[in-house]
């Protein structure tokens, strides 16, 4: 299913892209999916020519649409990325979560009952918005989320002093973060694919550089994304709390996959323990990295989450 294309405005005026698969019958339900640090919407939840979880979700009845924060994918893009080095890069999570505050509450004019889907970051935009604005989602699922990681999270991050305001990815490290993940000798077959075509991850790099967030820097194809994300993240390993997940009250299920070196179990666990909701739930699905939603369990992880919010 292809998604749909819309924008809508923030709170500031900056402009934000949405992507929605809408069921044939329509629906009085809607999920709003979140995406992380890197990825925009269509390439974290719904590649072209692959049916992913927007797909899956329209189907089951729901209204499917992913945000992209401003930065990504085809939302604006803010000048600050292209700024000297600073006190601080744009798009923290406050920030982040005006933009899924006005894809939220353009989904409520529509729908009874929306539900949130954060992954990776997204899970700290997805807290922040429950904790620090006026919605109710009918529930949350915190997917493959960081929250309280070990110290040594972040010392990879290389944000500099002062810090860059932006980061650049090549085709080869993105594939290659991925496939280090993975416990065999072919990543492609994991994905779906075989020795010869990797159709997953190609749609996934092609998804990216098509995107607002595509350049040539040195010759070379990159990706580019905001850093504000990195100083959220190592606030976190700091030992700063990125949101107060005691105060979420709405019936919040918190899923990972088992071979995910970013969303650690002890990580994950310890957000479920934090939870102030009287309604929670955690999984763990064997056999997926931190990017689950593309490799040949996804459908274990759709399901999982689409059982969560037929409960709430």
């Amino acid at each position: 299913m292809e998604p749909t294309a819309s924008d809508v405005r923030a709170e500031d005026g900056s402009r934000v892209r949405l992507w929605t698969c809408t069921p044939e019958t329509g629906s009085d339900e809607a999920v709003l999916f979140v995406h992380g640090a890197t990825f925009g919407a269509r390439a974290a939840f719904e590649l072209p020519g692959i049916d992913g979880w927007l797909t899956a979700t329209a189907l089951n009845g729901r209204t499917a649409t992913a945000v992209d924060i401003r930065g990504y994918g085809d939302s604006e893009r803010p000048d600050t990325l292209d700024a000297d080095p600073g006190p601080e890069p744009p798009v923290r999570a406050r920030t982040a979560a005006l933009d899924a505050l006005a894809a939220y509450e353009s989904l409520q004019k529509d729908h009874d009952r929306v539900h949130l889907v954060g992954y990776s970051w997204g899970s700290i935009i997805c807290g922040t918005l429950v904790t620090e604005h006026p919605v109710e989602p009918a529930s949350l699922t915190q997917f493959a989320p960081v929250y309280a990681p070990a110290p040594e999270f972040a010392d990879d991050f290389g944000l500099g002093t002062p810090p860059e305001p932006a980061r650049a990815a090549t085709r080869g490290e993105l594939r290659g973060r991925w496939d280090d993940q993975l416990p065999t000798e072919s990543p492609a077959r994991w994905r779906g694919g075989s020795e010869d075509d990797d159709p997953v991850f190609d749609a996934f790099w092609r998804t990216l550089f098509d995107s607002g967030q595509g350049d040539v820097r040195d010759g070379e194809r990159v990706v580019v994304a905001p850093n504000g994300t990195l100083v959220d993240l190592s606030a976190a390993a700091e030992g700063v709390e990125p949101y107060p997940a005691g105060e979420i009250r709405v019936p919040t299920l918190v899923v990972r996959g088992s071979l995910d070196p970013t969303s650690t179990r002890s990580d994950a666990l310890a957000l479920y323990d934090a939870l102030g909701s009287e309604t929670t739930a955690y999984a763990e699905l064997s056999g997926g990295t931190h990017f689950l939603a593309h490799e040949s369990r996804k459908g274990a992880l759709y399901d999982t989450v689409r059982a969560f919010q037929s409960r709430a």
